[in-house]
């Protein structure tokens, strides 16, 4: 499985930003002048560190991942780990060689390396990738696993099990929760409300489309008609827009030269989406019903204070962080309705 590594601030390639999402801007992308291709044979280890002290130079991040993830891929692997030493070892046929110098020179324009390999996984799929189909994270694969197990413990949602869970996705990007749930849970059905929807094929090569439903709308501007089409609904998840609007200026360029901005800007508070999504979650949910959101560090107490005073029926309860202690992971919110008998739990990733 492709893995992302560590950075001081994000967890990817070109990722280090306030948010775990990314923009996709308008600028014109600057490119650099790539080294000529040698006019001898070189090896692989020869090429790669070629192409790591070329990416130091010029200050493209995470200089010796990109080049070791970039050979991999040419030379049918994974991993450069993966590969015996004997090959690395071995000249590259002037084809490699010029295909490495052509998706390096990508790399050096700050595309991130899942788009200049256009492919990345997440958790068990591999997953197309091109600009500006939201690269997914880590900490989203924590989500699922997270999602997974209180899915499973759920009536009606573990292997085998007679009645079939419907999950709702408010956006999709890369469609990897859906996709990821889907696959992992057989009962499972899902709903996927989006107003940019990229992933269609991925489900359909996986066989997934029967348990799908699609409704291209935008949560915002569409809100009835999201109500008169998601009812009952037990599971409600989203990695919504949620940067501030001012951290918009921090992000890098392999950041705002090639994701989707809409799936970043969150506005002034970063809580435009989320606020709606909370909004509507107590007449889209049936009794017992939960709410996954991936959230900013900074919002748990933000939230916590909104949906007291907007959204009496959601209190809530609790918020945990990801591996790296940085973004949240899951805030867990329940609310008692005081006109019905019901019984949801809100939560925050």
């Amino acid at each position: 499985m492709w893995r992302l590594s560590l950075s001081a601030g994000y967890r990817g390639f070109g990722c280090r930003i306030v948010g775990p999402k990314g923009l996709w801007g308008s600028r014109v992308v600057h490119t650099c002048s790539a080294p000529a291709i040698p006019a001898g044979r070189i090896t692989a280890l020869q090429a790669v560190d070629l192409w790591k002290n070329h990416f130091t130079e010029r200050g493209v991040m995470e200089p010796d991942h990109s080049s070791l993830y970039i050979m991999a891929y040419l030379l049918g692997a994974k991993t450069i780990e993966s590969l015996e030493q004997e090959k690395l070892s071995e000249f590259l046929s002037p084809e490699k060689t010029e295909q490495m110098w052509k998706l390096c020179s990508r790399r050096l324009s700050r595309m991130p390396v899942q788009y200049v390999i256009e492919e990345w996984d997440f958790r068990d799929l591999t997953l197309k990738m091109r600009p500006p189909v939201f690269i997914p994270r880590p900490e989203t694969e924590e989500l699922v696993e997270l999602m997974l197990n209180d899915l499973e413990m759920k009536p009606g949602t573990g292997i085998g099990a007679d009645s079939q869970h419907t999950c709702l996705e408010v956006g999709c990007g890369s469609g990897a929760i859906s996709l990821s749930l889907l696959k992992s849970l057989p009962q499972v059905r899902f709903v996927i409300v989006t107003n940019r929807f990229l992933a269609t094929i991925f489900f359909c090569r996986l066989g997934l489309q029967d348990r799908l439903q699609i409704h291209c709308l935008d949560v915002m501007k569409d809100a009835e008609t999201v109500l008169s089409l998601c009812r009952h609904v037990s599971t409600l998840v989203s990695n919504p827009p949620y940067l501030f609007s001012e951290d918009m200026t921090t992000l890098e360029p392999e950041i705002f030269l090639f994701e989707d901005h809409a799936a970043l800007d969150g506005g002034k508070d970063g809580l435009k989406v989320i606020k709606q999504i909370l909004t509507l979650a107590p007449q889209i949910l049936s009794n017992h019903g939960r709410v996954y959101l991936e959230v900013d560090p900074r919002h748990p107490p933000l939230i916590q204070r909104w949906v007291e005073v907007n959204v009496e029926e959601m209190r809530y309860v609790e918020t945990r962080h990801d591996i790296t202690g940085r973004s949240v992971l899951k805030s867990l919110s329940v609310f008692m309705s005081s006109t019905m008998a019901s019984f949801n739990q809100f939560v925050i990733i």
